[in-house]
């Protein structure tokens, strides 16, 4: 007798998913032999994992959600001076946790006391001054060696131009005419 795919699915999960039974178990439940379901269970692992069906497949939670400094700042003013189970129902009903608004709190304090436009310590203003420094001393060595190997490019041509000239017997390639040959013989003595 033939089964349908759906039917063989379902008897795969019952031997795979949560309080699986076995084969033997499930083939007395069912009426199906024990060597089917055997089989149909090495198939599907065969096959891989089966996808859950369309209705039991787990919504994908949504992304945080990305406040604006706005929205922040009214959750911060909302939950100033309100007992625990108000701040409770507030901190659900917005969907943050109590971490997060603590760091907002923290963040909201120091920028309204000036900790970003106070000067420096005088160790970090010694530590930015020698990086300053270490900055310059690299940029004049990059300098001094972008110089020095233009000048060695400069003396790799002259030399390859040089033994172009010497390999030549001291004369330059040109392209050799009639007209030039005619002349370099009327030079040459005759014998």
């Amino acid at each position: 007798m033939p089964y349908t795919d759906g039917f063989k699915a379902q008897m795969v999960k019952r031997m795979v998913g949560p309080g699986a039974v076995s084969a033997s178990v499930l083939a007395c439940q069912v009426g199906v032999s024990q060597p089917t379901l055997s089989q149909w269970l090495r198939g599907a692992n065969r096959v891989a994992a089966m996808p859950p069906p369309p209705e039991e497949k787990t919504p994908t939670p949504p992304a945080p959600k990305k406040w604006t400094p706005e929205e922040k700042l009214r959750v911060l003013v909302a939950a100033q001076g309100i007992t625990a189970e108000e701040l409770g129902a507030l901190l659900r009903r917005e969907g943050l946790h109590e971490a997060q608004l603590k760091e907002w709190r923290q963040a909201a304090a120091g920028a309204l006391s000036g900790a970003a436009g106070e000067a420096l310590p005088s160790k970090e203003r010694k530590r930015l001054a020698a990086a300053e420094k270490r900055v310059k001393e690299l940029e004049r060595e990059l300098h001094r060696k972008e110089k020095a190997l233009a000048e060695t490019a400069a003396l790799l041509v002259l030399e390859k131009n040089f033994r172009r000239w010497v390999g030549t017997r001291g004369t330059w390639k040109t392209r050799t005419t009639q007209r030039t040959r005619r002349a370099r013989n009327d030079a040459r003595p005759r014998r």
